[in-house]
């Protein structure tokens, strides 16, 4: 029997790409395994046009790709109507891929990794009978909460289709984050039509978890100590970081600007403000302004992560002379490279969506935060960084306008970084999260142990 043959199907966002690859990238650069990493149509086209090396990933992953079930023109941000069309479309195509490469000379597929959110592919895999696990690239806390759905409906928190006729704080248990009903994870995503669709999906995805051998998630048992105590049954195998193997990150969908390390390079040591929201967030134009004069107003060099797509409509403008104003500080890319960013040592904090992934890759490089939450978990992840890991600060809204303004920014900023103590504890953070990944470490060991079962 040759290497194993992986086939990894990550949802289809940024934030599920990314460290599905680089959980692909373990397997074949340290194990030798060969991957299949299936991507949507729609998203393959971006990754493979982002790639700067467009043979960058080598011979051992192949990336191939199945429709989603939306036509190119249509909108994929409304989650509700691609989870729907993904169940539609994709599971048939898996199943014709699958038969496709074990047809084909070379080796057969030999394990399904599936992201949890695609929990479909499970039971495709199940059926033609191959090995499968699950993936989870989110942080355990909010896993933990998916699985007490049952208990929070019957405990009257939730109804049945998701919904909650009042909004309270609840905790799971001591040390996991706090987390308020009307954020949850599918309360917070889109229109009411749109959160009962992925509340379906999440209790599906459940009930297909029963057909994994394997349930590994990209975060560590020294981070999330309770949550992990609550689900025994998730495996830690995180933080997954190319910057941890010294390499590049693959699977953007925009290509990345370099270019910025070499301005960041020109900067005092901790005096840069790093500003990224994600994939997802989206600004009104009147807050995107207020953010730019946040930061003008701190009288600090930032570097500013501003996608194209970043705010409602067409197009965003700055404030005006914002930007030659700022010219001499501040430095506006369309996509960074965020792990090599992070780990600068010119970077002061980091203001963030509370992604996971930028989470876990903050948390890494020993960076403090300002957290400013969109969407999904990433209240619960400003949770972890303000309330339970101390190492980051919040903002508070305007009660008349709600937005955050310029002069709130201003005051986090000077809070953030005129106290040592947050960095102080990023620091101590940075350490436990890298013992976990490091040889003989227990996100290490689970890995390990994943390969050896792969291998038997």
């Amino acid at each position: 029997m040759g290497n194993p043959h992986i086939l990894a199907i990550p949802y289809p966002a940024q934030g599920h790409v990314l460290p599905l690859m680089e959980f692909s990238q373990r397997l074949v650069i340290k194990h030798g395994f060969m991957v299949t990493f299936v991507n949507t149509e729609y998203n393959h086209k971006r990754v493979v046009n982002a790639m700067a090396e467009k043979n960058h990933l080598g011979d051992q992953i192949h990336l191939v790709s199945i429709p989603d079930g939306l036509d190119p023109w249509e909108d994929r941000t409304d989650l509700g109507k691609l989870s729907e069309a993904i169940f539609r479309v994709m599971p048939r195509k898996l199943e014709e891929l699958i038969e496709d490469v074990n047809r084909s000379e070379g080796d057969h597929i030999t394990c399904v990794v599936t992201d949890f959110s695609m929990g479909w592919a499970l039971e495709v895999a199940e059926k033609m009978k191959i090995p499968r696990a699950a993936f989870w690239p989110a942080s355990s806390a909010t896993l933990a909460l998916i699985f007490n759905i049952p208990k929070l409906i019957d405990s009257g928190i939730i109804n049945s289709d998701g919904t909650t006729t009042k909004s309270q704080l609840i905790h799971l248990a001591p040390n996991m984050p706090t987390m308020s009903t009307t954020n949850f994870v599918w309360s917070c995503v889109g229109d009411l039509t749109s959160q009962k669709i992925i509340f379906e999906v999440i209790v599906k995805n459940n009930n297909y978890l029963k057909a994994a051998d394997w349930l590994l998630c990209n975060s560590s048992s020294d981070l999330e100590p309770a949550a992990f105590g609550m689900a025994p049954e998730i495996i830690p195998i995180g933080p997954l970081l190319a910057s941890n193997r010294g390499q590049n990150s693959a699977g953007h969908f925009w290509q990345e600007d370099t270019a910025c390390l070499e301005w960041l390079d020109q900067q005092p040591r901790r005096s840069v403000v790093y500003v990224a929201f994600g994939s997802f967030t989206v600004f009104d134009q009147t807050q995107f302004q207020e953010l730019a004069l946040g930061l003008e107003l701190s009288n600090r060099p930032f570097l500013w992560v501003v996608r194209p797509d970043i705010t409602q409509g067409t197009s965003y403008a700055y404030p005006a002379g914002f930007l030659e104003r700022v010219a001499g500080r501040g430095r506006l890319v369309g996509w960074a490279p965020q792990q090599k960013v992070l780990g600068h040592p010119s970077i002061a904090c980091f203001l963030s969506h509370c992604g996971w992934n930028s989470t876990i890759e903050g948390v890494s490089s020993g960076v403090p935060f300002l957290c400013w939450p969109y969407f999904a978990d990433q209240p619960s992840n400003e949770s972890y960084i303000c309330d339970v890991w101390k190492v980051g600060l919040k903002f508070n809204r305007d009660e008349r306008s709600g937005i955050v303004t310029q002069g709130e920014i201003k005051k986090k900023v000077d809070k953030l970084l005129c106290d040592e103590n947050f960095k102080a504890r990023a620091l101590d953070l940075q350490e436990m999260a890298a013992n976990n990944v490091k040889e003989g470490g227990c996100s290490d060991k689970n890995l390990n142990n994943f390969v050896e079962w792969l291998k038997a």
